[in-house]
This record gives structure tokens, sequence and C-alpha cells, in this order.
């Protein structure tokens, strides 16, 4: 469940349509450029046809929007539940072509940040305040966290489904073979690396060719070292400095992360599922990884058996000027069309959906996405590391957004751009910082 990105362009275009080009006139309300509010009264309809853009096109994931369906449409016999099941590798460019072609289904997949803010803008996402906002019986069932991460302006949009958040996997038994325990701190996991690269062992396995998987690490290393009221002023073009040494700091460990542990400049021509086939295969020792992979790391039919997979969070520099307790991760959830025919419909499959017993249905095996809904999980039936994560999640004192969802599209870019020429050796730390400055000023105008 990665946050992917086939191309830049094909970003910022799909943004620019999202930001641009919404004008609908289904009602008065989005006549007047607000969003029509979802009536917690209003009678469900069950008839017709409820369309449904998902991001569980993986083989191991799909079946999950499948039994829904088929569940939902057993208890209303009326209703015919269509699925478009994308993965994370093509979620972006699919949702591009449905926007362009305005034929956004009913219920749509959604990040936070910027993505989910460009639907809002755009007014193709209904406002769900009245029946999901954090006061209602349906909000009070979900994680507080995760309903507010879909906040904008003090209004509700989205429906998050599960949590999510970045770890390092790693073979507990190479790391015991060689006497080594998971590191406490960033010099420790450089020294880790020095050790399983002397045995012979690929320390860390990093593939960028999609260009996304480098700014996870580089989330994670700027909410260390770059202090979080400034991290948000940063987010926001208007408001913007990018001027805190932090930012070159965390380039520089990464970069030193890059050299010591993964082999240098070649990330760039490994793709994201070839490192994580290398942990799972045991030619790499770890593998920064999402809460939702451990169950596809580790299995009874991979050469890496789940008793021998370990995580843990990326540890900090001992000078960090951030928080410490920061973990990079966000929700993941659903929004629904304002173009839908039936919104109170969308709502009530929504609800379905994140009902307490298809949340631990979620969170089990052979899933294992940790379920937004409060006591969504049975830690006696989930994967133990799952569950464990699922705890540090809950300990985070700040959830570090994906770089390439929560900032403006050509902030965005410039991230990702950059950190492919950074890793590739043609650009520096400081020189990646100061093209992200100038995206932002261009985005600002």
């Amino acid at each position: 469940m990665q946050r992917s990105l086939h191309t830049t362009a094909a970003f910022i275009a799909a943004a620019s349509v999202m930001g641009l080009s919404f004008g609908l006139t289904a009602s008065a309300a989005m006549a007047a450029g607000e969003a029509p509010v979802a009536d917690p009264a209003a009678k469900v309809d069950y008839s017709g046809k409820l369309t449904i853009l998902t991001k569980f096109g993986l083989q191991q994931l799909s079946p999950y929007f499948v039994n829904i369906a088929k569940a939902y449409e057993a208890a209303h016999p009326g209703v015919k539940v269509e699925l478009i099941q994308e993965n994370d590798d093509s979620i972006k460019g699919k949702t591009k072509t449905l926007v362009a072609s305005n034929s956004l289904p009913d219920i749509y997949f959604s990040w936070t940040g910027t993505w989910g803010e460009n639907f809002v803008r755009g007014n193709r996402a209904v406002d769900l305040s009245k029946v999901i906002g954090p006061d209602t019986d349906w909000g009070k069932t979900l994680s507080p966290a995760a309903v507010k991460a879909f906040a904008y302006n003090g209004k509700y949009f989205g429906v998050p489904l599960y949590l999510d958040a970045k770890f390092m996997g790693y073979n507990k038994k190479m790391f015991a073979d060689l006497g080594l325990e998971a590191p406490k701190d960033f010099d420790g996991l450089l020294k880790a690396c020095d050790a399983l690269k002397a045995s012979g062992v690929v320390p860390i396995a990093i593939g960028n060719k999609e260009s996304w998987p480098l700014v996870h690490y580089l989330g994670q290393m700027l909410a260390y070292n770059v202090p979080v009221a400034a991290l948000e002023r940063d987010f926001d073009p208007k408001t913007a400095k990018f001027d805190d040494p932090g930012y070159v700091a965390a380039l520089n460990q990464y970069k030193a992360l890059q050299d010591r542990c993964a082999g240098g400049a070649q990330v760039n021509g490994l793709s994201y599922q070839t490192a994580m086939q290398s942990l799972s295969d045991k030619k790499a020792a770890m593998y920064y990884q999402e809460i939702i992979e451990f169950d596809q790391a580790a299995t009874k039919e991979t050469a890496l058996k789940p008793e021998e997979f370990g995580f843990f969070k990326l540890p900090a520099p001992k000078d960090a000027k951030g928080s410490t307790t920061a973990l990079e991760g966000a929700p993941e959830g659903y929004m629904v069309n304002t173009k839908a025919k039936n919104v109170p419909l969308a709502i009530d499959f929504l609800k379905f959906l994140t009902s307490q017993e298809n949340g631990k249905t979620l969170s089990e095996p052979p899933f294992g996405q940790p379920s937004a809904v409060i006591g969504g999980a049975d830690k006696t039936k989930i994967n133990p590391n799952v569950a464990e994560g699922m705890d540090e999640i809950a300990k985070a004192t700040y959830l570090m957004q994906w770089l390439d969802t929560v900032n403006h599209p050509r902030v965005a870019a410039a991230w990702l751009s950059g950190m492919q020429a950074f890793a590739g050796g043609s650009m520096s730390a400081e020189d990646l910082v100061a093209s992200v400055r100038k995206a932002a000023a261009a985005a600002a105008k």
C-alpha cells in the first residue's frame, strides 16, 4: 500500500484537473462553490448501482472488497455494487483519467493531505461532517486521529478505512547471527549496516525506480530534524520558507544511509517490489515498509518465515531538532462523489464497510490492514507484528504525512524528481532544498 506516483507530470496533470475543472451544477450549494452536506436523517433508497474505486487491486487484497460488495448486495437485493480495483502503482493514473473524463465513481479512494484537499476544493467530495464528525455516532466508532486527518477547514470529507505507517522490517536471524540488535539511534543503524555488509549481506534493499520510495525515508528524517511547526508552515506554499537547517541535515543523513546500507546510486534502478522481495528471499537484511505490508514480507510461502521477521522505527539521530516521537504515516480512506446519484446509499455502504465486524476481517490475515475502526482488531487473531505496529502508531505524538500527498503538486514533484537526482549524485542537498523552495514560490502564485 505504497504512495505510488507513475510520473511527476501525471501527478501535476491530475491535480490540475482536480483543482480547476470540477465546476458542477448538480445543486445550488455546488453552484455557490460549496459541496453538498450529507443529511444524517436522509432515507436510504436501497436500489440501483453503486460504483467504487478501490486501492485493493493486488491479488492478496482484492477479495476484501469483493466479499464486502457481495455481502452488501445480499443484504440489499436491489443494489448492485460495481468495483474498480486498482493497486498502488496505478491508482493515481486511474484517478486522473476518471476525473478528466468526468466519470469519477460514487465512492473513491483518497489519501489525506493535498491529494484529498484537491477533491474538496474542486467540489468533488460530499461534506460528511454531520454524519462522521467526531461528535456523531459513526465518528465515535473510528480512530479520532484518522477522522481528523480527513478534515479540511473544519469540515469532514473522508471516511478512514485503515491506519498506516512506515517501519524498518528486518531479518531477526541475520541480526542474531552477527550479534546485532535492533538499533536505538541512527548511528547504530549505520554501524549495523557496516557489520552486515562485511558479512556479505545486503544491509537494506532500497528500490526507487518509481520515484516515491525515497520520499518516505526523507519524510521520517525530516520529522526528526525539522520542528513540527516549521514542517507544517512549509506544507502551505503561501507560508513556506524551507529555510530550516534540518532539511539539509535530513538529506545528508539519508545519503549516509544509502551509501553505507544500500550500495549507492543504484537504488534508482531497482523497483520497490523487487526490493521488498529481496527481504522476503533473504537476500537483504532490511527493507523499509508500511505496516500493511507486514503480512506480505514474511509468510509460510516465502523464504523469510513469520517468526524470523521483526521491525523497528527508523531510528532518530542523537542531535534531532524535531520530534523523536513522530512517525511517518497516515490513514487512508474514501470519499463520496458529489455527483453520486444516491449519496445516502453511498454513505450507508461506507458505514457497512467500517463496521466493527468488517474492521476485524480487514485487520486479520490474509489482509493485514490495521482497521481505523475502534475495536476493529482482535489482537489474538492478527499478526503479532501488526498488533505491535498498531501500538506504535497509537504512541506516536505526530504522524508525518507522505511528502508526495501532503504537499502541493508542484512541491511534491520537486521532492520526487529531486530525490532521484540526489540519490543519483547529480544534485546536492542544498540545491534540492532550493528547488523545493522555488517550486513552493511558484505554487504560491
